[in-house]
């Protein structure tokens, strides 16, 4: 009895303590953050001093510069402004980044951690540098491919060396590298939606101007006043028409003053809350180009401030809804598909009755509707 005693003593004191430890919270701190040594010490002050952010690949570099204003624009694109995010994302990644992984040091493995000679042909690899006013090299590194992350809360990694070592690296920290100068630029133009289009005032070259105007109701579609007689005009036309400005992008872009092509017209926009908005546009051969100028309060200075100095390459499609001709509104009448030949009998060829294509005979049978088979043989008598 005694032993039996203190074995259930003994049971029930374990389980107290069990549900004390469970019960009691969880004090422990965070794990620390990397102790890994930074790829670029003391860099963040030396950041004032960049002027050139420059990516190389086997096909090619990219530049990013810093103007006289202190913007950073892409010389490749005329010196259009790039996404202030996209530069401080990567200075801070450059910051930030630590070496935590010493990975291979054969100069003939390389490759397969992305890290081969960025000029050798078909390389994956990309030399990044960020450079002072002068030329001079503030930070230069090989970035390699990315580490996957099959774990959550678990930071991102890239594959990186020195220019002038073999040695590889496994680098902890997020370095947002592209090479394309498309993904360095707002695209963006305008989003503003078809209903604040009360009107336009199409003026192509060498043609009548065409005036288009929105019923009272807000709901109302865009019509044609002018010229007053027209042909019978598209619905969806029209409405392309005042949805023009919606989620407005650029392929293209160059300054105003080098803007390619012949003009062919204007199309002035007036929009509710005393917007109005002009779209000179010019053809280069097949290749619409157009500038954008905003008038009104406060809304157009901001516009304004965007799209001032500089000339766009806009889809094709955007010339019916920025220029439009009246042809380019008609109504086109629908096609009625063309009939076969077999489907058409012939006064030679009869109709089979109950099939609507016309009897053929088969050589040789004499017998109508059949192809290849033998003659039916006359009944033998019995």
């Amino acid at each position: 009895m005694r032993r039996r005693t203190l074995l259930a003593l003994g049971g029930a004191a374990a389980a107290a303590v069990g549900g004390a430890i469970l019960l009691t919270p969880d004090r422990a701190s965070p794990p620390p953050t990397s102790a890994s040594d930074l790829a670029f010490p003391g860099l963040a002050p030396r950041l004032a001093n960049a002027a050139t952010i420059e990516v190389k690949r086997h096909d090619g570099t990219l530049l990013v510069r810093r103007n006289a204003a202190d913007t950073w624009v892409l010389p490749a694109k005329a010196d259009y402004p790039v996404r202030p995010e996209r530069v401080r994302e990567l200075l801070v990644g450059l910051t930030e980044l630590r070496l935590t992984e010493p990975r291979t040091a054969n100069p003939e493995m390389l490759d397969r951690l992305g890290l081969d000679d960025p000029s050798r042909p078909a390389a994956t690899s990309s030399l990044l540098r960020l450079l002072d006013a002068q030329g001079g090299v503030i930070a230069e590194l090989v970035v390699g491919r990315r580490r996957v992350r099959v774990q959550g809360n678990v930071p991102e990694s890239v594959y990186v060396r020195r220019p002038e070592e073999t040695q590889a690296w496994l680098a902890e920290g997020r370095l947002p590298l592209d090479a394309d100068p498309n993904l360095w630029i707002d695209r963006d133009l305008a989003n503003i939606p078809r209903d604040r289009v009360r009107g336009a005032t199409v003026m192509r070259q060498g043609e009548a101007p065409l005036i288009l105007r929105r019923g009272a109701d807000t709901d109302a579609p865009l019509a044609v006043l002018e010229p007053t007689t027209t042909p019978e005009l598209d619905e969806i036309s029209l409405d392309e028409v005042a949805r023009g400005f919606e989620f407005l992008t650029f392929l293209d872009v160059r300054k105003a003053a080098e803007i390619p092509g012949e003009r062919i017209g204007e199309g002035r926009f007036e929009l509710t809350d005393n917007l109005r908005i002009t779209v000179t546009a010019h053809k280069d051969g097949e290749t619409l180009w157009a500038t954008l100028a905003a008038e009104g309060d406060e809304e157009a200075a901001r516009l304004n401030a965007r799209w001032q100095g500089w000339a766009y390459q806009l889809g094709q499609w955007k010339e019916k809804a920025f220029v439009p001709r009246l042809e380019d509104l008609r109504k086109q009448e629908a096609t009625a598909p063309a009939q076969t030949d077999a489907a058409q009998p012939t006064a030679s060829e009869p109709a089979t009755p109950g099939t609507g294509a016309p009897a053929t005979a088969t050589p040789g049978t004499g017998t109508p509707g059949t192809t290849g088979a033998a003659p039916e043989s006359p009944a033998t008598p019995q």
